[in-house]
């Protein structure tokens, strides 16, 4: 395995040429033969204390080493970038069962060195023909959250295989089938089990063993567990993988997976149809784009959470946050107050832009923003369960998620967020095919809340073919027309706020992409259940408590997200794995 360097084990050689100090020694160093300092020969120094990984030629950086390993080589094969990224996508499929997929859905960003241009695929899992809200209410008239959560009740119709096929597509370089061969032998051949998946695979356990084809895979053939250092083999997984190898999305959506899936639900009480297999298509769209100071940053529409995290960076940018000092109790006041109102927003107005109007240009208007960033104090804070949303009057035109970021050698760059919902989503594999399915279901609201009690539709009601809204944020930030991040996280409700304070780590706090990506985070949510200020280990007590002086009801959580980010200095490619979740890698070609 070549150049794989998790954040934990980077060697700080290798950013030698990254840091001020660095760089005039080497300037110094062009004359031959060199000159000899009064400290030449002394203790070497570095100004940064976490480093990235860094290439000239491509970078792949994903949740799994092993996952980042099999992009790197597609790239290393005259690939592209979207070629590394479906080939990542089906690795992790094997490799990361708790959130790689083929029974998921995602977003993912596409920029082409070419064109200049960047394009977005919606392929978000969409509600079964056949479904309606009370097929969840029991008989008490309350919301079953065992038939959202867990079983063949809780999948929404499956888009991972139609979104990397429509990138491929679009703007794909090697054979379809090629792409899939990495991870057809992984399934086939077997994975070692790592120390976190045997632990993953324990901590599951109740909701794993419940589905007999979930428990004889992921279980010793359900006789005991797996445990670091066994193989874990997928041999109905791989020729799932032959079959879409061979015939591409048709054989999901059409083919012999098609029936398989469709006849498994059915005969479990599932509420799929052969029709919406069939009917599923990625979406190509427009991807979101506001100025944040003086770069430009792209990301999803809704229903995935571009939306409030583009509102968040324009309250941020009414304030000098550099000034205020990264992690610092003002910086973090404003960055929490700021998140109020975003996620106050996004309760009533995000959803399926097919099925509702969501005022994106209303609730991105630079006036709204300003008017919400006066109405933040620096020494109180607003009520995160009375706040309200607001846009500006007039006319308007969960879970366990994984995150890549892929870049190559002519500049075109993936940005890719797709997930099965919860960890291993429904806890259903489907019979004779290895295939896990998501319970992306229980993101809908069932029951429409008494905030809605008089409008005709809850923007995110659950609706026969309706994408329920996301959070996955998969994000490009430009400067001029040179893109100089790709950024991305899981992370559930708390992806929007984590990717938000990567991007204000780097553009205002000017912090190197390692750094950024280690930065102690914070997540401030919205109403009754998440009103208080959640905080990582890592920040001063005497920040905390400055905090609580200013109102702020803290909760101390553990970690949040796991960015996979690749920082663009010229041409140089600088890659940061996350290490909040166990063996992340940033792989160089």
């Amino acid at each position: 395995m070549k150049s794989i360097t998790t954040p934990i084990l980077l060697s700080c050689c290798m950013m030698a040429a990254n840091n001020s100090f660095a760089d005039n020694r080497n300037k110094q160093a062009l004359a031959w033969p060199p000159k000899q300092g009064k400290n030449s020969t002394y203790i070497l120094r570095y100004d940064s204390i976490h480093h990235s990984v860094n290439s000239h030629k491509g970078m792949v950086v994903s949740q799994n080493a092993v996952a980042s390993q099999v992009g790197r080589d597609i790239l290393a094969k005259g690939g592209n970038a979207v070629d590394a990224a479906v080939a990542v996508g089906f690795a992790l499929a094997v490799t990361l069962p708790r959130a790689g997929n083929l029974g998921g859905g995602g977003f993912m960003l596409m920029y082409s060195a070419d064109s200049g241009k960047t394009s977005a695929i919606d392929y978000r899992g969409e509600a079964p023909s056949a479904v309606i809200s009370d097929d969840y209410i029991d008989d008490e008239g309350k919301v079953d959250r065992q038939k959202t959560r867990l079983g063949h009740t809780a999948s929404t119709v499956p888009g991972t295989v139609s979104g990397l096929y429509a990138a491929h597509r679009a703007q794909g370089k090697l054979a379809w089938a090629s792409l899939l061969e990495p991870a057809i032998k992984l399934a086939d051949e077997g994975i070692e089990v790592t120390q976190d998946l045997s632990w993953a695979l324990k901590a599951k356990a109740q909701v794993l063993t419940q589905n007999p084809e979930s428990c004889r895979i992921f279980f010793k053939n359900c006789s005991g567990y797996l445990e670091a250092g066994d193989t874990l083999i997928q041999k109905d997984l791989a020729e799932s993988l032959r079959l879409v190898a061979k015939h591409g999305e048709k054989a999901f959506y059409k083919g012999e997976l098609a029936t398989k899936i469709v006849g498994d639900m059915q005969a479990n009480g599932g509420f799929f149809q052969a029709k919406d297999l069939a009917n599923y298509q990625a979406h190509i769209v427009e991807p979101l784009s506001s100025a944040y100071r003086d770069h430009q940053v792209l990301t999803m529409p809704p229903p995935a959470g571009g939306l409030p995290l583009l509102q968040i960076l324009n309250i941020l940018e009414n304030y000098d946050i550099r000034a205020m000092g990264a992690g610092s109790a003002d910086n973090l006041h404003i960055l929490a107050e700021a998140m109020k109102h975003a996620y106050a927003d996004r309760f009533k107005y995000l959803g399926d832009p097919r099925f509702s109007e969501v005022p994106v240009k209303a609730l991105l208007n630079k006036k709204l923003a300003k008017q919400k960033a006066d109405s933040i104090r620096m020494n109180s804070v607003l009520d995160a369960r009375k706040l309200e949303a607001s846009v500006l009057q007039g006319p308007a035109p969960g879970p366990d998620t994984t995150h890549y970021s892929i870049a190559d050698s002519e500049g075109n760059l993936v940005s890719n967020t797709y997930t099965l919902s919860a960890s291993f989503g429904s806890g259903v594999t489907i019979a004779g095919t290895g295939i896990l399915m998501n319970n992306q279901i229980n993101n809908f609201v069932i029951r429409p809340s008494d905030a809605y009690k008089d409008s005709p539709r809850e923007p995110n009601a659950i609706a026969p073919g309706k994408r329920t809204k996301s959070t996955q944020s998969p994000t490009l930030v430009f400067k001029g027309e040179k893109p100089v991040l790709v950024t991305g996280t899981p992370g559930g409700r708390r992806i929007i706020t984590t990717v938000t304070q990567l991007i204000s780590n780097v553009v205002d706090h000017q912090m190197n992409v390692a750094e950024a990506t280690s930065f102690p985070r914070i997540h401030q949510g919205w109403g009754r259940r998440d009103y208080k200020l959640e905080h990582e280990p890592g920040f001063s007590p005497d920040t905390l408590k400055l905090l609580k002086d200013k109102g702020h009801s803290l909760k101390k959580g553990a970690t949040m997200g796991s960015t996979q980010s690749i920082a663009i200095d010229g041409g140089l490619y600088q890659g940061a794995a996350d290490s909040r979740r166990p063996g992340a890698a940033a792989v160089a070609l």
